[in-house]
């Protein structure tokens, strides 16, 4: 029963991985973007005509309205189950896509990519992770949440050279149809696979703690679901510490996926979409990474020298944009910004389970992941706005993402996890030789 368990276990988190695979096509905005400028730039009959200033709004919408419908279909999810969830996503995704392939209209744009297919995303996102999560031990919510929210992050791997191939040869429009058709035909059909464990599961691990447990060994709530309800969450001071940690982790890391083919495309030229296939890479290396590292050393402490070493990169990152980088340089970047940004995307999940427990998780998860779409948002218009200000130059805007990632940082080191410091005590007593004859 139980090797049968982690087989359905396996399957579920296979299928919460592909379905992220599709719907990660949100990081390759950029791509998107630097066609609608060349429109702009060209003019005429058909083309796009919207303001330069306002050509991140599509991609800032749908992160802003992928986070907030998080929050619904988070109830919808815990309520009604994966599949459906998951289901209506594919579906949302695919209409939206459709609208955009039909028009150059500003709105139409911002009703499509980022109404509709920011609340397909949520669907779908929301329904891959919990599923999995319940099948294994809470000592591996790292692992799993990792692996699953890496799809997510590697969809530009493909996405990205897919989506340039499909811009040069057939246009936007035809481009963003594909889209629309593919995408709710692979959700829907990974979507059946997406099922929650029987009542009464016991995921294997479960037994062994029991064990030391009643050995007398340590009696610790670390593990313990505390099924905390959304309001119980929103009062505990730990929220609210979290929400802003997500903020500037997500915002900054967001900032720079949006604009990365136009950085790169000084040292690139043709090929500056291979920066945004190779920074998922990092994205989804991150999210495995950091969700085992947590799974070791604790939450806190991976969470704090993630946002140190992101602040650090942004530095690096205005050292990209004065002329003096090569293709090289702008790989590597983009190859370590998109691994603590996808760190992120692992660790606060994480921490959403091991403080408020898994029978609210989807609504709980999704409230905290308002502060990705408010970061999302407010970054990447402030980045816009700055870079339009200066010229086109991203310099003020890595200063002002490195200032909030430092004080990220010293917020991480200082604040205090009653439960991670539980659940170190509990490893630690773990490790020791156990002297009750277990």
């Amino acid at each position: 029963m139980a090797q049968e368990g982690i087989n359905r276990g396996w399957t579920v988190t296979s299928a919460g991985t592909g379905i992220n695979l599709a719907l990660g096509v949100l990081y390759t905005w950029s791509i998107f973007k630097g066609a609608i400028k060349q429109s702009v730039e060209k003019g005429g009959p058909g083309d796009f005509n919207w303001d330069m200033a306002s050509l991140n709004d599509p991609y800032a919408v749908c992160c802003l309205v992928f986070s907030v419908i998080m929050i619904l279909a988070g109830r919808i999810q815990d309520r009604f189950g994966p599949q459906r969830t998951a289901m209506i996503g594919g579906l949302l995704v695919g209409l939206g896509f459709i609208l955009a392939s039909t028009t150059t209209d500003y709105l139409s744009w911002v009703i499509g990519f980022g109404v509709l297919a920011g609340s397909g995303i949520a669907f779908g996102y929301s329904s891959a992770t919990p599923a999995a999560l319940k099948w294994f031990p809470p000592d591996k919510t790292g692992r799993i949440t990792g692996i699953v929210v890496a799809g997510f992050g590697l969809a530009s791997v493909y996405i990205a050279p897919l989506s340039q191939y499909l811009l040069n040869n057939f246009g936007i429009g035809r481009a963003m149809l594909f889209y629309g058709i593919a995408f709710p035909i692979v959700v829907c059909s990974l979507a059946v696979f997406l099922v929650n464990p029987p009542s009464g599961f016991v995921p294997e691990g479960f037994a062994e703690r029991r064990r030391t447990r009643e050995a007398g060994i340590v009696a610790s709530s670390a593990f313990e679901d505390t099924n905390t309800t959304p309001l119980q969450m929103l009062r505990s001071p730990m929220f609210w510490v979290l929400w802003l940690l997500y903020f500037i982790g997500a915002g900054a890391g967001l900032m720079v996926i949006g604009s990365l083919a136009g950085m790169a495309k000084a040292s690139m030229g043709s090929k500056a979409f291979l920066a945004v296939a190779i920074l998922a890479i990092g994205n989804a290396g991150g999210r495995i990474a950091a969700g085992m590292l947590s799974d070791k050393i604790g939450r806190k402490r991976t969470l704090a020298s993630i946002f140190a070493f992101q602040a650090l990169l942004m530095v690096a990152s205005i050292y990209s944009i004065g002329g003096h980088s090569n293709a090289l340089y702008i790989v590597l970047l983009a190859t370590l910004i998109g691994f603590n940004y996808g760190a992120n995307l692992s660790i606060f999940p994480s921490y959403a389970k091991d403080l408020w427990g898994m029978k609210n998780f989807g609504v709980n998860y999704g409230i905290i992941f308002t502060a990705w779409g408010v970061g999302g948002l407010v970054m990447s218009r402030v980045s816009q706005y700055l870079s339009a200000a200066g010229g086109g130059s991203y310099r003020s805007s890595f200063m002002l993402a490195g200032a909030l990632l430092t004080f990220g940082a010293v917020i991480a080191l200082v604040m205090r996890d009653r439960k991670e410091e539980a659940r170190q005590e509990f490893r630690r007593h773990m490790a020791a030789p156990l002297k009750q004859g277990i």
